[in-house]
């Protein structure tokens, strides 16, 4: 088959700049589905070779969506922000998803990340109450993952959410404690 992200001429194509304008503008809402538990956004601090945003650039191992040098026929997308206690299923449908709507709507990519994106702001949710937040507000994405989906798989984040939110950390007891 042909490779929709590049043209004849071997250079990117329109549908590879709205697939990753996509990932760019749904990814943030669609965090909690690829960072699903608490722990999960302990990871997404600077220079820990996990991206704390959603810049885009080539072969760059500090953006959130890497495109790796390829040949034409090769070109693809990389979404570095799935973690590894993701669900494959869950994450690589979130991102078709996040692509998808871009690609639908012609969504147009930030410009290329050519330095280190680790000196940009954060982009991404810090934690997984303020990523069910952002997914509560994102309609297009309810729409293309199915509303149940998204109301089941929130209602029970939720719920794991408000349970960590009742314990008491040993880093609370131990700084916390001390000051009191």
């Amino acid at each position: 088959g042909k490779n929709i992200f590049s043209n004849e001429d071997g250079t990117p194509s329109e549908a590879f700049m709205h697939y990753i304008g996509g990932l760019q503008r749904y990814i943030p809402a669609a965090m909690v589905l690829v960072a699903p538990y608490v722990n999960s956004y302990r990871r997404l601090s600077r220079n820990t070779a996990a991206p704390i945003n959603i810049e885009w650039g080539y072969d760059n191992r500090t953006v959130g969506i890497r495109s790796p040098i390829s040949s034409p026929e090769a070109r693809r997308v990389e979404n570095r922000v799935i973690g590894a206690d993701a669900n494959p299923y869950v994450a690589l449908a979130m991102t078709m998803a996040c692509g998808y709507l871009g690609l639908k709507n012609k969504i147009k990519p930030k410009a290329e990340m050519k330095g280190d994106a680790y000196l940009s702001p954060y982009s991404l949710p810090r934690s997984l109450g303020e990523a069910l937040d952002w997914l509560r507000r994102e309609s297009d994405l309810h729409e293309v993952l199915g509303k149940e989906f998204i109301t089941v798989y929130s209602e029970i984040k939720e719920l794991e959410f408000d349970e960590f939110m009742k314990v008491i950390s040993p880093w609370e007891r131990e700084h916390l404690l001390l000051h009191v």
